[in-house]
């Protein structure tokens, strides 16, 4: 049990404590520790840097090497000399441009910086929520960054959810196999976060932030030591070959990883510690730890719902026209995005040839649906493939401005060497001169990007909702995985909103006329669960209206909150979430598999009485998941609410003051 300290007490131990340096044996060893005490990071300089991380005395990593190897043959980290070190603390407080759990985020932790010979630093931060650390070089012109040795070994052979793609081609959309870190294969490559889940103590998760001039990383065994992952990296693309009207593939890499500036930091080394489950849901490390904002004008990004017409392969009907990719189709999107006061609506692939996207479809005539969205108060977003629109940036981006359109939807790009990860940056700032969102899909996770730029309002890098036109994912095991993990990261473009809905006997997956696993309230939770700034509704306009009770929720609920706070979760189980928005509360609850009855507690509401609409699982959605119940209550004096979900269930409230 952890003993809180008084003030005094926690005062002079943070100056005692939080920054030592002890005489090794063979070396130096330095150390730093969280704000709270609870963390701790050792440093040992010797013929290596190695570091290792403790919370509340117990292992987290153990001993582990790292070295960043550059021009050629220097490899810095190995026979380290030290000439400093220095030391401090930060305590501010972070205004998200565009919010996504909280209005504030404070930004508090112990910093160690040891500087080396050889011109580069390694700088560690203790987080009460974690570890971060980072290179830094000191060169004129610029370096060639042979290799990184990045590496996280663990005391057991712990429980890990890891997600494996087949090689740095990858849109980063995989299942995540559970098993023990030995059954890794030494063939595996993982992409980040990865979670690492003792059953005793708490979890690790493994990511970067602030991914900048530089390849994204990935984990893969440890050639010698079942128990190490270790980060592997894409090296830099030489010859590139285009395969169809969207595809490139990388036919030659160089011998390195990257060549960047000789002055300049490297990227965060994330490992995030979290004593119980829910303690991943409100971590905001990654944000915390990304490049400042870079733009002095946001006034013009507005996060909100989007009317998505892909999903649902436009089936609308009961219409007097032609459904399609045509003007007709489109305004009535703007029509039902009017009328529920959602903010957008996409134009996915087929408003132009993707290869080209100056090739209109002559059956959307662009500025008549323009001004006819401007006249409804709608935005219009565009989907385009990213090669199309990289080999004609600028006219492309002024046209768009030019035709009012407020945002992209930029695809395929399926990798994150450094010439991928600089295309973002490139596309996310030329987007932000002309006001205009971004939304990447076939993406990498999100690393840190949308701090700097918050016109990069989402993305996908998620298996979304899409997999079931084609496949039997993403299921209710992987949609209970996601928001400790992949959700972790960043926002995800999921796109929920299915209104046909299948338990598992029931479900096919059907490319023109798609519907999801689970139940219908399981969708419904995911617009309070999911975070997404930019949050689809992806079945038809034709079937939400059809369910007067479901827009009721839809048309309210935000896409971004001032406050969230985890109830209860068992990562790939269930979870319970509130979050408020103004003096209003959300709350979310989501099931696997297996049904569950739960105990919702709303003891965090202020005094005072209130109503909650609820909306819950039917008692025949574990046959017809579509099944729900919508009523109205006045919420208990005890705030205790007994939830009972189906199979693949889910359950959602809107409480707000009682009149």
């Amino acid at each position: 049990m952890h003993t809180q300290l008084t003030g005094l007490q926690f005062a002079l131990f943070s100056v005692l404590m939080a920054f030592v340096a002890l005489p090794g044996a063979r070396g130096e060893t330095y150390s730093v520790t969280s704000p709270d005490g609870h963390v701790r990071v050792q440093v040992d300089v010797n013929r290596q840097i190695r570091y290792s991380v403790q919370y509340d005395g117990g292992s987290v990593i153990e001993s582990s090497p790292i070295a960043l190897t550059v021009n050629n043959s220097t490899v810095l980290g190995h026979n380290p000399s030290v000439t400093k070190t220095d030391q401090s603390s930060v305590r501010e407080t972070i205004t998200p441009v565009v919010a996504r759990k909280e209005q504030t985020i404070p930004d508090e932790y112990n910093r160690l910086r040891i500087t080396f010979r050889k011109n580069f630093t390694v700088t560690f931060r203790a987080y009460d929520d974690g570890v971060a650390y980072r290179f830094a070089t000191t060169y004129p012109g610029n370096v060639k960054v042979q290799s990184e040795q990045a590496s996280f070994r663990f005391a057991e052979d712990y429980p890990v959810y890891f997600p494996v793609t087949e090689s740095f081609i990858t849109h980063q959309e995989a299942n995540y196999r559970y098993g023990d870190l030995s059954t890794v294969t030494l063939d595996s490559l993982g992409f980040p976060p990865v979670l690492i889940a003792p059953e005793q103590g708490p979890k690790i998760l493994i990511t970067e932030a602030d991914l900048e001039d530089y390849p994204g990383m990935y984990l893969t065994r440890d050639q010698e030591d079942p128990l190490m992952l270790v980060g592997t990296f894409p090296a830099y693309p030489l010859q590139e070959q285009q395969q169809g009207d969207r595809t490139v593939i990388v036919s030659q890499r160089a011998d390195y990883l990257a060549q960047t500036a000789g002055t300049r930091a490297f990227p965060w080394r994330v490992i995030a510690i979290a004593p119980h489950d829910t303690d991943l849901l409100q971590n905001e490390i990654v944000y915390r730890l990304a490049k400042p904002l870079q733009l002095e004008d946001t006034s013009w990004i507005h996060p909100g719902k989007v009317a998505w017409d892909w999903w649902n392969a436009l089936n609308v009907y009961g219409v007097d026209f032609k459904s399609g990719v045509n003007t007709a189709t489109y305004k009535y999107y703007i029509d039902f995005a009017a009328r529920y006061h959602l903010d957008y609506v996409i134009l996915d692939e087929g408003w132009s040839e993707p290869s080209d996207l100056f090739a209109i479809n002559p059956d959307v005539d662009m500025e008549e649906l323009t001004s006819y969205a401007e006249q409804k108060d709608v935005g219009l977003i565009l989907w385009c493939v990213w090669l199309s629109l990289d080999n004609d940036l600028q006219r492309a981006l002024d046209q768009f401005q030019q035709w009012g359109i407020k945002g992209i939807k930029v695809d395929f790009m399926q990798r994150d060497d450094q010439k991928m990860v600089n295309y973002y940056r490139t596309v996310t700032r030329e987007a932000a001169k002309r006001h205009l969102l971004v939304d990447f899909h076939g993406a990498y996770k999100p690393a840190g990007l949308r701090r700097a730029y918050p016109n990069l309002i989402t993305r996908e890098g998620v298996q979304g909702l899409e997999h079931s036109k084609w496949s039997r994912q993403p299921d209710p095991e992987y949609t209970l995985q996601l928001p400790f993990i992949r959700m972790f990261a960043g926002p995800m473009d999921f796109t929920p909103g299915a209104m046909h809905n299948a338990q598992k006997a029931n479900f096919r997956p059907i490319f023109n006329r798609p519907m999801s696993l689970g139940t219908r309230v399981h969708q419904l939770a995911m617009y309070v669960v999911y975070e997404s700034p930019l949050q689809m509704l992806s079945d038809s306009p034709t079937h939400y209206m059809e369910q007067p009770e479901m827009m009721e929720f839809l048309s309210r609920v935000p896409t971004t909150w001032d406050e969230t706070r985890p109830l209860d979760a068992r990562v790939s189980d269930y979870l319970v979430l509130a979050r408020r928005s103004g003096d209003q509360w959300y709350v979310g609850a989501m099931t696997d598999w297996t049904p569950r009855d739960l105990t919702v507690d709303l003891g965090f509401l202020p005094a005072g009485s209130y109503t909650a609409r609820i909306y819950q699982d039917g008692i025949n959605a574990d046959r017809y998941a579509s099944d729900y119940v919508a009523r109205t209550i006045r919420v208990p004096a005890d705030r205790q609410l007994q939830v009972q979900l189906a199979p693949g269930g889910g359950w959602v409230a809107r409480i707000f003051p009682a009149k």
